[in-house]
């Protein structure tokens, strides 16, 4: 008998599903979390408050991706217009311990964690007799073993009510096909729990289709890739030296295996935001001698979402879109417009580097790297693509 075909497993991504993705500043209270998001995203909120809960609401920004290719594109192109990527940050109110079972503001905190995609989480390393610590001193570990503790107890508890629901259908009885998927599912739901008593993320496992699918109806904070942050001294962030760094590092290893830590000093990168052009931070960068850290945050965030861009050149502008990785061609269209997705022809596709090499369109095409793509085409990250689409529908 011939060998039966291998069907490949549809891949289904942790998280949800879409282009606009967002990402969350999280931390204890007066870690810096809200002077990192002024820097961040240029825009001053004013002073931010020396006491816990000074950020009640979340404020929302976009923030531009740095994009060397879209600055080359940019030359090479000579459009009017450049309009850039963006991702979109949220400044979330500092937790506390407790905050799993309400303390402080913690419900409608941890509430905020669940509304986006990603964290930001950042971690003060930094003495300052100035800036109250909410534990009484800086303990990078313990601080991050409270936010840990926090997230795992609420997932735990919606696991728990999870379980809860699942098991009220499997109490029916009989072999029907629905009764037999809850029977795994709560089988799957109580290995959760386990893992997470033990002090594991969900996030930094593997995980297969059924059992990320699971996981999505289940919105668990835990769930959610997480940037550790460690917010130095700008003395210690140039000299790149703390006695903290490497008990991060360990706990991280341990607990948060895979997930990124990037050292920064928000007291340096909120002194460059209030300066008034490029060359002044420039010029102050180099008599440091260290650069800042926003565009590898920014960069790192945006990959660690799943986002990739794609370009469209003509004329009038240069545009850096935005989608998720595994998108194809007329599903990458509708983000331009739904038109576009609904009535979508073929993509006429060119590589970024293709077209940095032989200058234009036309030499591209002369060279016999201009692509006709149809609607199974996976859009990758760097292409530039025309869309033809039919007449839309009035």
């Amino acid at each position: 008998m011939p060998p039966k075909k291998h069907i490949e497993e549809k891949k289904v991504l942790l998280g949800r599903p879409g282009n606009n993705l967002k990402s969350g500043i999280v931390g204890l209270a007066n870690v810096g979390k809200s002077t990192f998001f002024q820097a961040i995203t240029r825009s001053p909120l004013g002073n931010p408050a020396n006491y816990p809960f000074a950020t009640i609401d979340p404020e929302e920004a976009r923030v531009i991706v740095p994009s060397p290719r879209l600055d080359k594109l940019m030359e090479v192109v000579k459009p009017k217009a450049k309009i850039p990527a963006y991702i979109t940050v949220y400044d979330i109110a500092g937790l506390t311990k407790g905050a799993s079972a309400g303390e402080g503001l913690g419900n409608a905190f941890l509430s905020h964690i669940r509304a986006v995609d990603a964290v930001f989480q950042v971690v003060r390393c930094f003495d300052d007799a100035e800036i109250i610590h909410i534990e009484g001193d800086v303990n990078p570990v313990r601080d991050l073993e409270i936010i840990s503790n926090e997230l795992r107890l609420k997932d735990i508890e919606f696991a728990q009510k999870h379980l809860e629901a699942v098991e009220k259908i499997t109490k029916r009885g009989g072999q029907s096909l629905e009764v037999k998927q809850k029977r795994d599912e709560a089988e799957f739901v109580k290995k959760l729990i386990a893992l997470l008593e033990d002090g594991q993320r969900v996030a930094n496992q593997s995980w297969g289709p059924k059992e990320v699918e699971i996981i999505n109806s289940m919105q668990l904070l835990t769930a959610k890739p997480s940037i550790y942050l460690i917010n130095l001294s700008e003395r210690d962030y140039i000299r790149k030296k703390n006695k903290h760094l490497l008990p991060i590092k360990q706990w991280v290893d341990k607990y948060s295996p895979g997930d990124v830590i990037i050292p920064f000093s928000v007291c340096l990168e909120e002194k460059l935001s209030q300066m008034e052009t490029d060359e002044e931070r420039e010029e102050e960068l180099k008599r440091l001698g260290t650069t800042s850290a926003l565009p590898k945050i920014i960069t790192i965030m945006r990959k660690t979402l799943g986002l990739i861009s794609y370009f469209t050149c003509g004329p009038q502008e240069v545009r850096e879109w935005t989608i998720r990785e595994g998108t194809k061609a007329p599903q990458a269209a509708g983000v331009i417009h739904n038109d576009l997705m609904n009535t979508f022809i073929l993509a006429q596709v060119q590589k970024y580097e293709d077209l940095i090499e032989y200058g234009d369109e036309v030499a591209v095409k002369a060279a016999g790297k201009l692509q006709q793509k149809g609607k199974d085409y996976v859009v990758e990250d760097g292409d530039i693509i025309y869309f033809r689409a039919g007449a839309g529908k009035n």
